[in-house]
């Protein structure tokens, strides 16, 4: 015990002591409540990135007006290539691969630049290619030359003064081929087998080549002149998608082809098929036609039609792709813009933040989810627009609209994506501004 002390003084002194671990636990646990209370969470981080972004309705307009049109574009572009892909591959479907053409293989002779053929197609190949599965029609064609110097017109008399023009070409086929080549018939008729048995001198003309010749009907029964020949002009036909020649041509049986103009041999036989049918088609029909020597035809078929669409879009999507990726860098670059000259000025309110205790890390996050957040935004609606204007589109051109759902859903991602990169510098800027320098400045 201390001299000039009492007592009371000693129990007080003792009770404190005995009291000091408590009240140290106490401060501590205190302390301890009060930093967890004062931490920075996710839902401060949100609200304080979100907190500027509608303060400046102008400049956030125009921030996310980059992304939309880049979003946009690159959804739209590829939603565009995707219905072209489709367009161009109902269109093969509906042309070149429901034809199949079998022809003569041909051989060197030896000499320079020339070949003959090494096979024959028979007279009657469109009746045997008729018995074979998936074949619904059959024309033997062939090209006549005209000996030289003369040729069709529907003039009886040769004017030696008027300006030579190029004849049309001259076809001999049979009587099947307006529904070999789809072909459909202006005016007329289109020649059937009496005509080809008999060599009858009859002609059908092909659009193109009958107005040329200024022959619009036939129930005049116009006559034109082939090699100073009269050839009756029966019918025009038009169409013919799979065999656009024909259409500025002169088109006789082939059984007067063989007469006025010596015709030894068909060129090739065109076969109108059912889809999906060519490669079957094509091995089975060298068969039927040279049973004994099969190797001296050969048969063109179309590819199939999965391997060309998947061809046909994948060259569309690049083109499309790099066009839609050009416009969604420009979105980007304005996103770090603006974020950029929002960071400039800011370098106050950072500066008294950090000088209040916000460290680096929460500033540079800030203005990232800022970034984000106008990116997503700016995607969301892009998609949404993207996906508009290809519906729109395809409505107005009767077309079947194809967009893909992940590309339209993986838009407003991109858009945040596109965010994040854009502010990923601004932030970086901020986040090393230093409190000191930013409220002097400010």
């Amino acid at each position: 015990m201390e001299i000039g002390t009492t007592d009371a003084e000693n129990d007080a002194d003792a009770t404190a002591d005995s009291d000091a671990p408590d009240v140290a636990t106490s401060a501590t646990a205190l302390l301890s409540d009060v930093a967890h209370a004062d931490r920075f969470t996710f839902q401060d981080l949100v609200t304080e990135a979100t907190a500027d972004i509608g303060s400046r309705p102008a400049r956030l307009v125009m921030t996310i007006l980059g992304t939309v049109l880049g979003i946009a574009s690159l959804v739209a572009t590829l939603g565009f290539a995707q219905t072209a892909a489709a367009q161009v591959a109902r269109q093969f479907d509906g042309v070149a691969s429901r034809q199949v053409v079998v022809a003569p293989l041909e051989a060197e002779t030896g000499q320079e630049n020339t070949t003959v053929a090494a096979g024959r197609l028979p007279w009657d190949s469109p009746e045997r290619v008729k018995l074979l599965a998936g074949v619904e029609s059959a024309a033997l064609t062939a090209q006549l030359e005209l000996p030289e110097g003369e040729t069709i017109t529907a003039v009886p008399v040769n004017d030696p003064s008027a300006p030579a023009v190029a004849p049309p070409k001259l076809f001999a086929t049979t009587q099947d081929l307006p529904d070999a080549v789809d072909g459909r018939m202006v005016t007329g008729r289109f020649f059937d087998d009496g005509h080809d048995a008999r060599g009858d001198r009859v002609a059908v003309l092909g659009r193109t080549a009958a107005e040329r010749m200024g022959i619009n009907r036939v129930d005049s029964q116009p006559s034109i002149f082939i090699a100073g020949v009269p050839y009756s002009v029966i019918g025009i036909i038009d169409g013919m998608d799979r065999r656009g020649e024909f259409l500025d041509g002169v088109i006789v049986p082939q059984g007067a082809a063989r007469a006025d103009f010596g015709l030894e041999a068909p060129s090739e036989l065109t076969i109108h098929i059912a889809l999906g049918a060519g490669p079957q088609v094509a091995k089975q029909s060298v068969l039927a036609l040279e049973p004994d020597a099969p190797d001296t035809l050969k048969a063109r078929a179309p590819a199939a039609a999965s391997e060309l669409s998947q061809n046909v879009q994948a060259d569309v999507n690049i083109v499309f792709l790099i066009l839609g990726v050009i416009a969604l860098l420009a979105g980007g670059l304005g996103i770090a813009n603006v974020t950029l000259l929002s960071v400039m000025e800011r370098v106050g309110e950072i500066g008294l933040r950090r000088a209040l205790g916000a460290t680096r890390r929460q500033i540079g996050r800030q203005f990232m989810v800022e970034s984000i957040v106008i990116g997503f935004v700016g995607g969301l609606i892009g998609s949404a627009l993207g996906v508009i204007g290809v519906i729109v589109v395809a409505m107005v051109q009767g077309w079947a609209p194809v967009t893909d759902p992940v590309i339209a859903g993986a838009g407003a991602l991109l858009g945040a994506l596109v965010g994040w990169a854009s502010g990923w510098y601004p932030a970086r800027r901020a986040a090393r501004i230093e409190p000191v320098a930013a409220l002097r400045g400010a």
